[in-house]
C-alpha cells in the first residue's frame, strides 16, 4: 500500500474555494482503480498543545492507494489534469509525501 500526506496551501483567504473545487473531484478520484482513501481535512479545533496547526490557509489530503502503478495512474488522470488547470491558480504552495509501510 502506498500512503499519501499532500500539504497544501491556498492563496491567502482562498481555501474555502479551493475546497469547493477540491470536491467536485473526490468522487472520481474515489471511482478510480485501487483508490483506498482520498479525503481532505483541516486543523482541528483545540488539538491542546500537542497540535502542529497547518494553518487557516492551508489544507492537507490523506490518501492510500493500492500501488505506486495506481498513484501514478491518479496523478495522470484528465480529471486531475482539469483540476490543475482550473484551481491551480490559488494554489501558493504544496508538499506531497509519498510513502510506504516501514514495518
Amino acid at each position: 500500500m502506498i500512503h499519501v500526506i499532500a500539504i497544501i496551501t491556498a492563496k491567502n483567504g482562498q481555501r474555502a474555494e479551493l475546497l469547493d473545487a477540491f470536491a467536485q473531484i473526490i468522487p472520481l478520484v474515489h471511482a478510480e482503480q485501487g483508490c483506498i482513501e482520498y479525503q481532505p481535512v483541516i486543523d482541528a479545533d483545540d488539538g491542546g498543545p500537542m497540535q502542529s496547526l497547518v494553518g487557516i490557509d492551508s489544507f492537507v489530503v490523506i490518501e492510500k492507494w493500492e500501488s505506486m502503478d495506481a498513484l501514478k495512474a491518479h496523478a495522470a488522470s484528465s480529471h486531475m489534469v482539469q483540476y490543475g488547470e482550473s484551481a491551480g491558480h490559488m494554489v501558493a504552495d504544496r508538499t506531497i509525501h509519498v510513502l510506504s509501510q516501514a514495518v
